[in-house]
Parts: structure tokens; C-alpha cells; sequence
């Protein structure tokens, strides 16, 4: 059998030949596609594709069939998707590819960091938990002062009962734009986590989404940061009995981010162990996705 799948903007044309060793018997096979990796980087917006097939059989030409699909957002993760009506099958790992640790600007956010005397270097873990949270500290405040805004944009074209999508930005997006949501927040700060090799955790909760650390090279223990706390937002909102937006008045721009660092890993972590079952149940709506070198093997990050 011969298969000729025609050239489209997302791949090149290809020719794939198969044998077929028994007769009367169903086969399915998986033809050759040449990816056109660029241009899948480059697509910022869904759109429609026809694919054409053509088959011959012992020399004999089948015919061709068209089928029209819908190429997707290269900012849409793909959450899951639902086969025979009831199964799903979760994808949340995809979340992995939108943390990018090695992309360009994140040297010169380093160098910023470094620039703000918090640290003087970079150590990972070769230190105690109070070392990792100080570098921490340091990407914190250096985010901080690109006044970032919240932005609850999410919704995807392409969402259905049977697929489930979330669009998140990338790395590149959420720094031009200065706009994050719980989900961008969490991938840019893990993605700089992992620049300074220190291991991230994102997990993720019916509705939100928040990134976790380990704060040891061993694993055992964690913290957890509210990113959506990085951007302009009123601090009584996550602590309305503090009224912490009063305390802030006359405090300067790092004293500021200090505070809301911290409170940021008291909301959190608070949040984690309200959910913590759920988090590790598996279940639908719920994740606990350590950014590992086992998950990269799989997973790599979208670049541009």
C-alpha cells in the first residue's frame, strides 16, 4: 500500500509505503507527517486545515479523500479529552511544554535579579531552605517591578464537551504584554525556577492555579507562591481581615515586595493543604506536576 498525504502549511508533502502481510484482515497504519515545526510555533490563532490522502493498493489508485480539521492556537494547552462519551483521558502534563527555561530573556532577567543585591548569586540548592527562598525572593521582586497586571483571559475557541482546552501565554507573551493570569504566572515564575535549577511544581485546583518549589535538593519539602500576587491587586482581596493595603502606605517598592512575597506563600500554602487530597487524588480539575528531568524527557518547551 502506498499513502500520499499532500503538503499543507502545517507539513510537507510525504509518500509512505506499508505491506500488508494477510488478506481480509484491518490494519491501522500511521503514515509519515513531516511537520512544519515553524510554522506550528508561529500560529497564534486557530484556524481550518484540509488534508487530502491519496491511496494506491497493489499498484491501483484508491482515490483521494479530503478531511478538514482545525489547527490549534499554539497557546492552547490541551487539558484532555473524552473518548467512547465517558473516558477521559487527562493531558495536564502539556502544561510542561509553556515552561521554558531556556529562553533568551531569561538571562537578562538574572542579571536584573543579581542587580537588586538580594543575592549575589545564583546557588540553586547548595544551601539551606532560607538560601532557596532568598533566590526565590530575588525573581519575586525583579517580576514585581515589571508591573505586571492581572488578566483573566483563558477561554479558547476550540473548547467542547469532548476536548478541553486552556489558553495560556508564553514566556514571550506574558513578559511583552506585562499581563498574567493564575495560569501565565505560574509557568513564567517555574520557567525561572528552573533557569536557576530549582525544581517546580505546578499545581493546579478546580479553577486556578498556583507554582510550588522544593526548597531542598531531596525533595522533602515545598512552598508554595500565589502568583497572581506578583501583578497590581489589592491584598484585602486575599486577606480581608488584615487590611493589609493600609499597612503598606510610606513603605518603599521592595518593602512592598517583601510583604507581598510573603503573604504570597501564606495564601498558597494555605491553599495547598485545603486541597491537598484532591490535589493528589488524580481527579478531574486537579494537578501535581513537578517540572522534573523525567518530565522533560517527555515534554519540551515550546520555543519561538
Amino acid at each position: 500500500m502506498r499513502v500520499e498525504v499532500a503538503e499543507t502549511p502545517f507539513f510537507s508533502r510525504s509518500v509512505s509505503e506499508f505491506v500488508l502481510a494477510k488478506p481480509r484482515t484491518e490494519y491501522i497504519i500511521y503514515p509519515d507527517i513531516i511537520w512544519n515545526y515553524e510554522a506550528l510555533k508561529n500560529n497564534n490563532q486557530a484556524e481550518p486545515i484540509s488534508v487530502a490522502v491519496m491511496v494506491e493498493m497493489n499498484g491501483k489508485d484508491l482515490g483521494q479523500r479530503v478531511r478538514t480539521f482545525s489547527v490549534r492556537s499554539i497557546n492552547e494547552c490541551l487539558l484532555g479529552y473524552v473518548t467512547n462519551g465517558t473516558k477521559f483521558h487527562d493531558t495536564g502534563i502539556f502544561f510542561a511544554a509553556y515552561v521554558n527555561e531556556e529562553n533568551p530573556m531569561i538571562d537578562k532577567l538574572l542579571r536584573e535579579a543579581l542587580d537588586t543585591r538580594i543575592v549575589n548569586r545564583f546557588l540553586g540548592y547548595q544551601g539551606g531552605a532560607e538560601v532557596v527562598d532568598r533566590q526565590v525572593y530575588a525573581l519575586w521582586n525583579v517580576l514585581q517591578k515589571r508591573k505586571f497586571r492581572y488578566s483573566s483571559v483563558s477561554n479558547t475557541s476550540l473548547s467542547s464537551n469532548v476536548v478541553f482546552s486552556q489558553r495560556v501565554r508564553t514566556f514571550d507573551d506574558a513578559l511583552e504584554s506585562s499581563q498574567i493570569n493564575c495560569v501565565d504566572g505560574s509557568v513564567l515564575f517555574a520557567s525561572l525556577l528552573r533557569a536557576i535549577n530549582i525544581e517546580p511544581i505546578l499545581v493546579r485546583t478546580p479553577g486556578h492555579m498556583f507554582v510550588g518549589y522544593y526548597t531542598d535538593s531531596s525533595h522533602k519539602d515545598m512552598n508554595f507562591l500565589e502568583t497572581t500576587m506578583i501583578g497590581d491587586v489589592d491584598l484585602d482581596d486575599f486577606f480581608p481581615d488584615e487590611q493589609l493595603d493600609s499597612t503598606m502606605v510610606g513603605k518603599s517598592q521592595n518593602q512592598m515586595s517583601r510583604i507581598t512575597f510573603d503573604k504570597s506563600k501564606e495564601y498558597a500554602n494555605k491553599k495547598y493543604a485545603q486541597n491537598k487530597e484532591g490535589i493528589h487524588s488524580g481527579k478531574l480539575n486537579y494537578m501535581f506536576l513537578e517540572i522534573s528531568k523525567e518530565v522533560r524527557r517527555r515534554i519540551q518547551p515550546i520555543g519561538k
